[in-house]
C-alpha cells in the first residue's frame, strides 16, 4: 500500500486524494531540482545587494513571509526583517529602525494582490521617494505585482511557479531569494534538501511517508492535535499554516500546537524536529511537506486548496466599506473559559502589536489551566495560515480575540483608509466569519487587564 501510495504521488496522482485538481499543485516535489539552475544568479543578485544596502525588509503575508522568518531566525541574520503585519505601532518601529536611503525592499507575493502586502508596498514607495533600485520583487508570472514592477523599474523580479502553493514554497524563489539576501549556501542548502528528496521518493525509511502516515494515523485515533517541538528557529511559525490550511477542511482537520506539551491529554500527538544545524531547515520544510500531502491522503481531502480563506478577506473589505470598524469587547472570556475541556482547544487570536506578543503570556497560562491545547497567533499574519482551520476544521476551537489602541492613523498612499483601520478591520472581519460559522469566540482588549 505505501509503495503504490509513493509512486502515485511522484506520478502526480490526483486521485491520491480527492481527484479533483490536485495534480496542478506538486510542482514542490522536484522544485529542488530546477532551483539548482538558479543558484549562481541569486547569489550575484545577493552579493550586489550587500554591496550596496545595510538592510533588506521582507513584505509579504504568509506563504511568503513565514520560510523567511525561520531562516532569518535559524541563521540569526539582523540586518534582514520580515514584515507580515498592518499594525501602525510596527511600521513605525521598522521605519525608526533602518536608513530608508540603504534599505532594499523585496516585495513577496503569488498573487500580487495581497492586500495587506500592497498596502506595505505602497507605504515604502512613498517613504523612499519612489527609488526604484531599491525594490525587488517575487511573484508569480502574469501577476499585478509583476506588472507593476515593470512599470516602476523594479531592480529585479524573481517568478514564483503557478504549480507550487503559497505553504509550499519553501524551497522555490519565495524562499531563496530571501535566503541568498542573507547569505545562506544556497548550493548546500539544496543539497541537504536533494537529499531529503531522494529519500522520499523510496518506500523504505522515507521520511516524509513515514511522518505522514504518522500524523494521519494518530488524528484516526483521535489525537488531532499536533505538538511542534518548540525550537529558536520559530519552525512552527511555517508549519503550523502547512498543516492547518492543508488539513483543516471539511471538518476534519490537524491542529498544529507550537511549544504545546504532547504528553498532557489524549488528544494530542509530537510533532517532533530534526534541526540540529541551520542547515537542516532545507531538509525539514521538505520532510513536512511531503509529509502533509500523505497526511491528507489519510484524512481524505484536498491538501492543496484553502476553500474558506476568503471568508475574512470578503468581510474585511466589507467593514471597510461599511465605516469605522467595531473592535469593542464582546462575549465573557469568564464564561468560555469555564465551559473549556478537551478536546476542545482554545486559540487566542492577537490582532495587537507585536513588540507586545508578551503581554498575550498571561491569557495563554490562564488557558491552558483548562487542560486544552492552546494556540496563539498574531493577526493578520494568522488569517494566511490557521484562518483556514479555525473556519473549515473541526467545530472544536474556542476563539478569543485580542485588540489593543492602535494610535494614530498612519496613512496608506492612494488608500481612503490607514493602516490601523485596516487591522480593525481585519480584526473586526475575522469576528463576523466565525460567528457566520458557529463558532464561540469573544472579543478583549489588551490594554484594560483582561488577559490577566
Amino acid at each position: 500500500m505505501t509503495a503504490s501510495l509513493v509512486d502515485r504521488i511522484w506520478a502526480y496522482d490526483a486521485s491520491v486524494w480527492t481527484g479533483r485538481d490536485e495534480d496542478r499543485w506538486l510542482g514542490w516535489l522536484d522544485v529542488v531540482e530546477r532551483m539548482r539552475t538558479h543558484v549562481d544568479e541569486l547569489t550575484r543578485f545577493a552579493d550586489a545587494a550587500v554591496d550596496q544596502f545595510e538592510d533588506a525588509v521582507l513584505l509579504g503575508m504568509g506563504g511568503s513571509s513565514l520560510a523567511p522568518e525561520v531562516l532569518r531566525r535559524a541563521f540569526k541574520v539582523e540586518s534582514f526583517h520580515v514584515l507580515d503585519t498592518t499594525h501602525p505601532a510596527a511600521l513605525r518601529a521598522l521605519e525608526r529602525k533602518l536608513d530608508l536611503e540603504r534599505t532594499l525592499v523585496l516585495v513577496s507575493s503569488k498573487s500580487g494582490s495581497t492586500i495587506e502586502t500592497r498596502s506595505q508596498l505602497d507605504w515604502f514607495w512613498e517613504r523612499t521617494g519612489g527609488r526604484s533600485q531599491q525594490f525587488a520583487a517575487i511573484t508569480d508570472p502574469g501577476s499585478e505585482l509583476e506588472r507593476l514592477a515593470t512599470e516602476r523599474g523594479f531592480r529585479a523580479t524573481f517568478a514564483g511557479e503557478a504549480e507550487i502553493g503559497g505553504r509550499y514554497s519553501a524551497l522555490s524563489m519565495f524562499g531563496l531569494v530571501p535566503a541568498a539576501l542573507m547569505g545562506v549556501d544556497l548550493a548546500r542548502f539544496l543539497d541537504r534538501a536533494a537529499e531529503m528528496m531522494d529519500a522520499c521518493r523510496g518506500t523504505g525509511g522515507n521520511p516524509g511517508l513515514e511522518l505522514g502516515l504518522e500524523l494521519g494515523e494518530r488524528w484516526r485515533a483521535g489525537r488531532d492535535k499536533v505538538c511542534l517541538d518548540d525550537t529558536p528557529t520559530g519552525f512552527g511559525l511555517w508549519a503550523e499554516q502547512l498543516l492547518a490550511e492543508s488539513t483543516g477542511k471539511e471538518g476534519k482537520g490537524l491542529v498544529p500546537a507550537p511549544g504545546e506539551d504532547p504528553s498532557a491529554g489524549p488528544d494530542r500527538q509530537r510533532g517532533e524536529l530534526r534541526l540540529a544545524d541551520p542547515y537542516e531547515l532545507a531538509q525539514e520544510f521538505y520532510r513536512w511537506e511531503f509529509a502533509t500531502a500523505v497526511a491528507g491522503h489519510v484524512l481524505g481531502i484536498n491538501p492543496f486548496d484553502q476553500p474558506d480563506v476568503q471568508a475574512a478577506k470578503d468581510r474585511t473589505n466589507e467593514v471597510l466599506a461599511s465605516g469605522e470598524p467595531d473592535t469593542a469587547p464582546r462575549g465573557s472570556l469568564d464564561e468560555l473559559l469555564a465551559g473549556a475541556e478537551p478536546p476542545a482547544y482554545v486559540a487566542i487570536q492577537g490582532f495587537v502589536d507585536p513588540a507586545r506578543d508578551a503581554e498575550l503570556l498571561p491569557l495563554v497560562e490562564r488557558a491552558r489551566a483548562t487542560g486544552c491545547v492552546v494556540t496563539c497567533g498574531l493577526g493578520p499574519r494568522y488569517l494566511h495560515s490557521t484562518g483556514q482551520l479555525h473556519k473549515g476544521g473541526p467545530d472544536t476551537g474556542l476563539f478569543v480575540q485580542v485588540v489593543d489602541e492602535t494610535g494614530d492613523e498612519l496613512p496608506i498612499p492612494g488608500r481612503d483608509f490607514g493602516f490601523a483601520r485596516l487591522i480593525r478591520a481585519q480584526a473586526a472581519g475575522d469576528f463576523a466569519a466565525l460567528e457566520e460559522r458557529g463558532r464561540q469566540v469573544v472579543r478583549i482588549r489588551l490594554e484594560e487587564g483582561e488577559t490577566q
